[in-house]
């Protein structure tokens, strides 16, 4: 298929990318280099360019006949978006609303929707399923979870199919080197962890030491970034063969709490890591984890990294990897 990636030179969206070009698609990556590289993109074409640019997003779509949209850009710092919401409803949900216009404006028939976990917001289970009310607490998953209604909204109305996917906790970098999480000032558990045993940061905060939990600390589902890529280029092959619009959750189904993720990293990486022990962060529920049967059922799709050492490993290694780069005048 000829392929529109929207954040593709991002940190999922170029783990995509590259599969999708090993998949024989014919891939053109869409991104305003934000928080995006030019290396990252290893396949296809990149015309840099931003949603929120309509000329733009008009002249791609003109030039191309695109087959599907896979959407990726958007902005997901959960912290940012309830101190700078209107950044958040601009770049995620007014861009999203920018984009569908292209797409039905040109007719094409597929997209696939990179939305989140934080849709779901503080449910009291812990084992969440995509049936479940959409209440998110905070302006990120309030725009996505917007951004969703749109894209439902409008395959209602027209031919248009797609597959939304509710990220978990996205980690781990491609096997190779080739590709990982290069965003500055992350805030995710494994990259800081990892930034903080390579010497990047001088240490890290825990946040809350008394939930309802087997050792006190918050309990998370951590997908590997490959097996979610897969994801994503095994919904275009459903849609191409007939599927019907789908919403499924991403994730391995179980959990790890802080406390064990900061163990494995202290034993792959061998070194010591400080850690300081805080007060709860508001809004962060004890558990969450995803029920991911509908995506097996549905896609055939199975985790070829289910594996919390794993996982670190490669986040460890790219890393480093990453370090030399910049070193080098990449960062």
């Amino acid at each position: 298929m000829n392929v529109l990636v929207t954040g593709g030179a991002g940190y999922i969206g170029s783990h995509v990318v590259r599969q999708l070009g090993e998949a024989g698609h014919t891939v053109v990556v869409f991104d305003n280099l934000s928080t995006g590289y030019r290396w990252a993109v290893t396949a296809g074409e990149l015309v840099v360019g931003d949603l929120a640019d309509d000329a733009a997003l008009e002249a791609v779509f003109a030039a191309h006949r695109f087959d599907a949209v896979l959407h990726f850009a958007a902005n997901i710092v959960v912290p940012e978006s309830v101190t700078n919401p209107l950044k958040y409803y601009g770049n995620n949900t007014r861009n999203t609303l920018n984009l569908l216009r292209a797409i039905e404006r040109h007719g094409v028939p597929y997209l696939v929707f990179s939305s989140t976990a934080a849709v779901y917001g503080m449910p009291e289970q812990q084992v969440l399923t995509e049936d479940l009310p959409l209440a998110p607490i905070n302006p990120y998953g309030a725009s996505k979870m917007m951004s969703e209604r749109m894209i439902m909204d409008l395959s209602a109305a027209s031919p248009l199919r797609h597959v939304i996917l509710r990220y978990f906790n996205v980690a781990g970098a491609n096997p190779e080197g080739r590709l990982g999480q290069a965003t500055p000032e992350a805030t995710h558990l494994i990259k800081v962890a990892c930034e903080c045993v390579t010497g990047q940061r001088e240490g890290m905060s825990l946040f809350g030491t008394d939930y309802d939990t087997r050792d006190g600390t918050c309990i998370r589902d951590y997908i590997h970034v490959e097996d979610l890529a897969k994801a994503h280029v095994m919904a275009l092959d459903y849609m191409a063969q007939g599927g019907e619009s789908q919403v499924m959750n991403c994730g391995y189904g179980r959990g790890f709490t802080v406390r064990e993720v900061i163990d494995v990293v202290r034993e792959v990486s061998g070194q010591p890591l400080s850690v300081t022990e805080v007060g709860r962060r508001a809004g962060d529920p004890a558990a969450l984890m995803a029920d991911n049967r509908k995506i097996q059922r549905v896609l055939g799709w199975t985790p070829d990294y289910d594996d919390l050492t794993t996982i670190v490993r490669t986040a460890l290694a790219w890393e480093k990897t990453w370090q030399r780069r910049k070193a080098q005048g990449e960062g």
